[in-house]
Formats: structure tokens, sequence, C-alpha cells
């Protein structure tokens, strides 16, 4: 124990829980600083059963997080910091994402279902079509939702029609629904010996169930849908002590910050007052502007949301929220699907060599597409190709497209609030990217900000924790709160291309839609087949081959 002596005493630390939909990190902040001290991150495995599908393992999830608390408590070990001086831990998490499990087992009843997930899509057009209306904002007023494939309540729904588990649990009262935040609040403060089986009001927001004005469970919503409210998890601010870690070297540390991860990155980014917004490039992209303590609906596409409230007795505050279903997962997609790339940074390298995608404009729109079109008949394509396009010019269109989509909703957003954002601050894995930053620049014709430390939505989880009553080791007052540094890009190339470039891309969009029905032609085994859209099928088709023979021909030169 003499290592002991030597250890360094640095004041109170808080840490974070960081479950992404790609990968889990844990982080150990200083509380007065704010300086991030050690962390470990571990990926996640995603499944595609079929075609549209996505879920992960609850179990995997729940066994990262403990792997990267473990590794990280060692890195401190080693770095002589006492983890007896982590004073709170605060939980962030990909937001949507449904898991029910049995709260006497403690055992998952079928896989999380990710919220890019698309099984739901003809339970959406069923619900659409019996709206007055067919509108699909009906539901708006409360939920500051559209009803789509996007959000929980509609993942429930088919979780109890579909799996036999999930329906008999309900019926006998042992079925607990949550969002990955809850499942992993209640594994962690105990599970079946008595875990808290809660979540916070950013979450909540997030599943068509919930009152975004009372910020409770909505009785009436709970019944559209069909879901019985025992299931639910008790609705908590995003700071306060929920309940204390029962098992590891963390045991007895109070869990005291919950934020969906865009919410995280809001508080990270410290946007706190009105108007001021941040996007963060995962494996979607998601712009949030805070709006203050009134929701503001949008009447361009865009999601009201609660975006925080920092404590039992603090009131919520609001965000618009546009949100881009595929922006890092374009990069997972060309690498594992194409096997174009090896690396994201391999795609930079790519993209930098030519400086332009020679014509071609790459649509994303892999599980339809989100704001500002909420089209989920939506799928992706290339188009633009020539005999002169290659893999490098395709790598420059994915990451335009991001920028691309990213503009759409920053448009909405100037649109709906009426002040143009002078400047776009950005956080997320894709902004080491030094090129997107820059084309983003350029596309948006605004500077982008970029803070030097990237974990915005884990430094948002820590600070929600630290500043919760009965922790009280992390102030968010204004004068309290640290400097940041930040790179900032500059646009450089003149609005007149950018504008040309854009409505290119517009083009792109509308050739996009409407390629998918929810009533396919079976394959033989029951299944829809992608080929089962015959034009979808000649695009993939001709596209492949296409680029095939570029590859080729850029073989023989």
């Amino acid at each position: 124990m003499a290592a002991s002596s030597n250890r360094i005493t640095m004041g109170p630390l808080v840490a974070a829980i960081d479950q992404g939909t790609s990968s889990t990190r844990f982080l150990v902040f200083n509380a007065k600083t704010a300086e991030l001290l050690s962390h470990h991150l571990v990926e996640i495995k995603q499944s595609f059963p079929k075609e549209g599908w996505v879920e992960e393992d609850p179990k995997e999830i729940l066994q990262s997080v403990y792997e990267c608390m473990e590794r990280t408590c060692e890195k401190l070990t080693q770095l002589n910091i006492d983890i007896s001086n982590i004073k709170a831990i605060g939980v962030t998490n990909q937001r949507e994402t449904t898991l029910v499990w049995d709260k006497e087992t403690g055992e998952p009843l079928y896989n999380a279902i990710v919220w890019l997930d698309l099984r739901t899509q003809s339970t959406v057009e069923r619900l659409i079509n019996k709206t007055p209306g067919r509108n699909k904002n009906h539901l708006k007023h409360k939920t500051g939702l559209p009803i789509s494939t996007y959000f929980s309540a509609v993942k429930l729904r088919w979780l109890m029609d579909n799996v036999d588990e999930v329906h008999d649990a309900v019926v006998s009262h042992r079925a607990m629904f949550g969002t990955v935040d809850s499942w992993l609040i209640w594994c962690l403060t105990g599970g079946k010996s008595g875990g808290v089986h809660c979540t916070d009001v950013t979450n909540a927001s997030r599943t068509m169930l919930f009152n975004i004005h009372t910020l409770d469970w909505d009785p009436e919503l709970c019944t559209y849908f069909g879901i019985p409210m025992e299931i639910l998890p008790k609705v908590r601010s995003s700071s306060e002590i929920y309940g204390l870690m029962k098992c590891g070297a963390l045991s007895g540390i109070p869990i005291s910050g919950c934020l969906g991860d865009q919410s995280a990155a809001l508080v990270g980014q410290m946007c706190f007052q009105e108007g001021q917004a941040k996007n963060t490039y995962g494996t979607g992209c998601f712009l949030l502007r805070n709006t203050g303590a009134k929701p503001v609906m949008s009447e361009h596409g865009l999601l009201t949301t609660v975006a925080y409230k920092l404590g039992r007795d603090q009131p919520a505050c609001y965000a618009l929220e546009g949100s881009v279903a595929i922006a890092g997962a374009v990069v997972r997609w060309l690498q594992d699907n194409l096997g174009i790339i090896k690396s994201s940074e391999e795609l930079e390298q790519f993209a930098a060599s030519v400086g332009t995608s020679y014509g071609c404009y790459f649509v994303p729109a892999f599980s339809g597409l989100y704001a500002p079109y909420w089209e989920p008949s939506a799928r992706g394509i290339i188009c633009g190709l020539t005999q002169f396009t290659n893999k490098y010019h395709v790598a420059f269109a994915a990451l335009e497209a991001v920028c691309f989509q990213t503009r759409e909703i920053l448009d909405a957003m100037n649109q709906d609030s009426g002040i143009p954002l002078t400047q776009l601050q950005v956080d997320g894995g894709m902004t080491s990217n030094k090129l997107l930053m820059q084309l983003q620049a350029d596309i948006l014709c605004i500077p982008v900000v970029k803070p030097s430390m990237p974990e915005t939505t884990a430094l948002g989880a820590a600070m929600a924790a630290g500043s919760a009553e009965g922790v009280s080791v992390w102030s968010l007052k204004p004068e309290d709160l640290s400097e940041v540094t930040s790179e900032k890009f500059e646009p450089q190339i003149n609005p007149e291309e950018s504008e040309f470039r854009y409505a290119r891309w517009k083009k792109a969009v509308q050739k996009s839609m409407n390629w998918e029905t929810t009533e396919p032609v079976g394959n033989g085994n029951g299944e829809a087949s992608i080929f089962s859209s015959v034009p979808l099928g000649f695009f993939i088709i001709g596209s492949i081959l296409m680029l095939v023979g570029a590859k080729y021909l850029a073989g023989n030169n």
C-alpha cells in the first residue's frame, strides 16, 4: 500500500457513463476545472436481423459499462489518482432505443430495438391513416414529435404485439420498459434486488408517451398506443440523486445525473442561454437550439424536445431539434458493407486527395429521411455517377452529405426562430475530421467552432451529476463555468458555389423519396427483399456495376 501515500489529491471528481449507439465510454472529470483525467471506450456490436432492423444486446451494453468503469479506475490508479475522490456519476445515452425486461429475473425479454430501426413503418402508417386528415403531427401538441418509427412508443407497441415473452410479462405484471438510461440505472442500483426504475425528462420526451407541458406520462397518449402505464419508469429531473451504485470499486457512489445524449451535449457546450445552439456529429447528426422555458412548436419539420431540467425544483428548459439519422453511420457503411475504406481516417484521406465529388451526390437515407422531411419511404441513393467517378469521389460525397443534411436542418431552425445563427458550435466523434469541418463551414457559409475537448456529451452528464442537490461539487453559475478553448473553421468558398451545390443536393433528395412501401413482394421465405422495389433493385445493381467498373478502369490506368 506504499503507493497510496503518493496518490495525487486533486479535489472532487465526477464520472460519466456515455452509452452511445456504437460505443460505451466511462470518463472522469475534475469538478473544479472540467479537465478530462481518464477514460475508456468499448465498441458495441449492432445486429441487423432483417432489412431495416437494428438491434443491440442489452446485456452486452451493461457489460460494456462495467468494463469501461473497471478499466478507467485502473488507469486512474496508475496515474496515482485516488478513485475515492469520485463523488458522483452521471449517465448519458442513445435516446429512443427501447428495452423491456423482467423485473423478477432481471433478464431482458428481447434485444434493444435501436432508434434507427425501421420495423415499425407499417405500424406508423396505420396510426397516421386513422388520424383526422392523415396527419403525422396529430400528437405534436402534446409530444412535440411527429408520429414516426424513430420514437419509443411504436417500438414498444411492436414488442408487445410480436414477442410472446414481452406480451406475457406485461400481462403478468412482470415487465419493465425503459430507454437505455433506465436499464442502466436499474441494473447499477441493484437490479432485481431493489434497483431504481426511473428516467429523466429529456429521455421521456423522446417516447411519444410523455406530455412536454405537464412533464409527466400522459394517460391519453398511453391509451392511444395501448401501453399500460405501470410498466413505465418514474420520471425525474436531469440532476438529482436517483440511487447509489451497488457493486464494483465505485459501490456507494450516487448516480445523480441523467440526460439523453443530445441534451447532455447542449449542457456540455454551455448552451444555457436562449438562442444558443450546438450540432453533434455521431452515428446521426443532431442540431439543438435552446428556446428557454417555453416549448416552441416548429413550422418547418423540427422537433420540440425537453433540453434539460437541472434539479427537482428547477424549471424545465426546452429546445428545437433537427435530427438526421445517418452521419457517422455512413462511414461504417462504406467500411463494413462496401469495403471502400478501412477506417474513418482513410475516408478523410480519400476525400482530401480529390477535393471534390465531381458531381456525385450521396443521400444516405438508409432509415428513411428524418428532419425536416420525416419521410420513411425514402432510401439511400448515389447519383450523378459518370465513368470518371471513383471511390475517392464517393468518399468526398459521403462527407458532403453530412454537411448538406446539417444545412437543411439549420435552414429550418433559422426559419422557425427568425434569428439566423451566426456561427455553429459542434462536437461529436466526426469533428476530428478537419476536412469535414471545413466543408461544413463552406456549405453553411458561417464559421464552425469546435471545442478542443471533444467529449462534451459526457461532460454535460458529469455537470448534471456534480451539481445535483446532495452532491454539489460542480457549480453551474455562469461565473464559475470553465473557459472553453476552441478551433474555428471559416468559410473558404464563395456563397454562389455553395448554393449551387446545395441546390443539386436538394434535387438528389427528391430522387430518394417514395422508393419503399410497407407491402413489398415476398422473396419466398416470407421476408421482404430489398429487390422487391424494382426501381431500387435496378438502381442498386446499376450503382454497384458502375462503381466496380470505375474501379476496374482506374486499375488499368
